[in-house]
């Protein structure tokens, strides 16, 4: 059997696009001549690739193996030209990057900065929550993958890189904003606006009070920084949120409580799955933040700082 890269190319373009004439658009070819190569590729084989149900078609157990093996070589030769770019100097390529989306306040501008040392890299950043971004870790979807709070399984290799602290706010205008000292005890009948269940900050909330022997009371669950933000600053409750995220924060009416044991510190983790192979770019990105990590502590130690004048 002798199977050709653009073979698996094919196979790979019509398995991502769904159709066999939305995939012979994209790699400017006529819909026989896909076909027809799919044929050939499927005689070599000896097995069928496809099954159509109805009006879809679905790959075959065969057409499965095929297929996560042409992945496995497309991902090789991207290493390969990656790996050959890196001894010729240059540093090229796709930077592929799932976060969660309690890092979207500084992973933006840190992925400009990286861009524009490195012009001819392309960038490839998904933003989700806490489980969706770990549904692609298990996928193996991404090169790295960054969140506060790795998952136990799939195991993983994770590299802290900068600080979270964790912060309890409150509208500007609340009775305990400016005091000093605040015992926990003094937020035990107060109500929290909280981020989704599962998400990293709200686990790591929940483990705060109850390490305290006090249960959180939350009012509301919100799906992103900016939600909660804006609910905390209309008095809706008060919450626990990454120092990262207070941007603009005395401009938006909340303020930073003086809580007892606070703040809650985590880290920021770069995750990938144990056993990968990382890209020579990716590389590259671990060393860039360690190297920007210092000046993103600083940042958010200000925003603290301003946020509780």
């Amino acid at each position: 059997m002798r199977l050709t890269f653009h073979q698996l190319r094919l196979l790979l373009a019509v398995s991502r696009e769904g159709s066999v004439s939305r995939a012979a658009q994209r790699l400017h070819l006529t819909q026989p001549t896909l076909s027809t190569q799919l044929r050939q590729l499927a005689e070599q084989v000896g097995l069928p690739l496809f099954e159509r149900v109805g009006r879809r078609l679905h790959l075959t157990a065969a057409g499965r193996v095929v297929l996560d093996t042409a992945a496995r070589v497309e991902q090789e030769l991207e290493n390969l030209d990656e790996t050959l770019a890196e001894l010729r100097g240059d540093v090229v390529g796709r930077l592929r990057l799932a976060v969660v989306s309690t890092a979207e306040t500084f992973i933006p501008r840190l992925l400009g900065d990286f861009r524009r040392e490195r012009p001819a890299v392309e960038v490839s950043l998904v933003v989700l929550n806490r489980d969706a971004v770990i549904r692609r870790l298990a996928d193996n979807l991404d090169d790295l993958y960054i969140m506060s709070r790795p998952p136990p399984a799939p195991p993983v290799v994770a590299t802290p890189f900068l600080a979270n602290p964790l912060v309890v706010i409150a509208a500007a205008e609340h009775a305990l904003a400016g005091a000093t000292g605040i015992p926990i005890a003094a937020l035990a009948d107060e109500e929290f606006v909280l981020r989704e269940p599962g998400s990293g900050t709200r686990q790591a909330a929940e483990h705060f009070f109850a390490a305290h022997g006090l249960a959180l009371r939350p009012r509301l669950e919100l799906g992103s920084n900016e939600a909660v933000k804006q609910a905390v600053a209309g008095g809706l409750g008060l919450s626990l949120l990454s120092a990262h995220a207070l941007a603009h924060a005395v401009d938006e009416g909340i303020a930073v409580l003086r809580v007892t044991d606070t703040p809650v510190l985590t880290q920021w983790q770069v995750v990938h799955p144990r056993g990968k192979r990382l890209t020579p770019l990716a590389d590259a990105f671990l060393r860039f933040l360690e190297v920007r990590a210092p000046d993103l502590d600083r940042n958010a130690q200000a925003r603290l700082a301003a946020a509780q004048r």
